[in-house]
Order: structure tokens, then C-alpha cells, then sequence
């Protein structure tokens, strides 16, 4: 049985720059270095990618939902001028407040996906620059991947080691770029274990 290969990204701090005030507009939207030809990359490799984010920012009344496509819209363009896609974005618009069941660490927003797609999340990688979304991912049995850019940028060695101590099986990987790289590396040994072509 064909499974999808499926990846769920955070958004803030892992495809783009992230901002305290929220991404309210398009130009506010910033790419990370080597983000969108990492995404790209694995489309190419048969990996389809989708993003999951928490936009409080809208609950809080800061960016309306036109404002929110326009950034996508404007993220999908970039993202398109590499050669790459995001097949879907799915977004949490509630406060913490709120308490809903879809804003991450709980696993709401991890589960309609794997609902959508029809995949078992434990073959889901999913990549986070927070503990908040490491913790997501394990909530919702995904993958746990941690990088080092957005809000994890500036955390120390003992900082991240008591981070990944909380979400056993969580590696770490310097930007979104090493783990495409780390991703494609074990797609290949595993191709070539099971004899297939790499």
C-alpha cells in the first residue's frame, strides 16, 4: 500500500523570521536562509509538506483572515519561484486563552491533518523551533525535529539539552535546510537497505 510522505512544518522561526508582533502583512513575511529550497528539495525527493501554526494574532484581533491569506498567497509565490510547494496550511486563530483543542502543544491540529491526508502521524516528521510544538508533535505522536533559527536560535547548549530531554526521540538540526538534508540522507540508506533505487 502507497503511504504519503508527509512533513508538518511550523511556520514562524522555521520557513520565515520570526516576529514577536505576528506577520500581519505580506512583506512581513521573511524567508529563513535556505528555507524555501529546503522545502523544494523535498517535494522533488516525494515528500509533500503542509504547515501547521498557531496565529493567535487573529484571535487577538491584530490580522484579519484576508491579511492571513495575502501572507500564504505571498509565501506560496516564493516558495514557487524555488521550485517548491506547501500543499495545505492549516492555522489555530484562537488565543491561548481560549483553551481550544486545536492550538499546539495540544495535538487538535496535527490529527486533522492526518485525518486529511489518511497518513499515521508516527510516520510524520514534524518540525518545530519551539518546546511548545516539540511537545505538540510528541502529543500527537509525529516525528519530533527541533531547529535552530526562529526561537531556538538563541537557546544554549544545556537549554537545548534539557529541551530534547523532555521529547525523547527529538533531534536537533541547525535550520530547515540540515533537515532536509538529514531527512533525504536516511531516505537514501533506507532505499538502499530495502534494495530499492535511490
Amino acid at each position: 500500500m502507497h503511504s504519503t510522505k508527509l512533513i508538518i512544518l511550523g511556520r514562524d522561526g522555521i520557513l520565515n523570521e520570526y516576529r514577536d508582533d505576528h506577520v500581519k502583512a505580506p512583506e512581513e513575511w521573511v524567508p529563513i536562509s535556505g528555507a524555501l529550497e529546503a522545502v523544494a528539495r523535498l517535494n522533488h525527493a516525494g515528500w509533500h509538506v503542509v504547515v501547521a501554526t498557531n496565529q493567535a494574532g487573529i484571535g487577538r484581533g491584530m490580522i484579519d483572515m484576508a491579511s492571513i491569506n495575502a501572507v500564504h498567497a505571498h509565501m506560496n509565490q516564493m516558495l514557487l519561484a524555488q521550485g517548491g510547494r506547501v500543499d495545505a496550511v492549516f492555522f489555530c486563530p484562537h488565543t491561548p486563552e481560549e483553551q481550544c483543542v486545536c492550538r499546539k502543544p495540544l495535538p487538535g491540529m496535527m490529527q486533522d491533518i492526518g485525518r486529511r491526508y489518511g497518513v499515521d502521524l508516527k510516520t510524520v516528521p514534524m518540525v518545530a523551533d519551539t518546546l511548545r510544538d516539540l511537545l505538540a508533535a510528541r502529543a500527537a505522536g509525529c516525528e519530533p525535529h527541533l531547529v535552530l533559527t526562529g526561537r531556538a536560535a538563541a537557546i544554549g547548549d544545556e537549554q537545548l539539552r534539557l529541551m530534547l530531554e523532555q521529547v525523547p526521540g527529538a533531534v536537533a538540526h541547525a535550520d530547515l535546510a540540515a533537515f532536509a538534508e538529514f531527512l533525504l540522507q536516511r531516505d537514501h540508506v533506507l532505499d538502499s537497505e530495502s534494495g530499492g533505487l535511490a
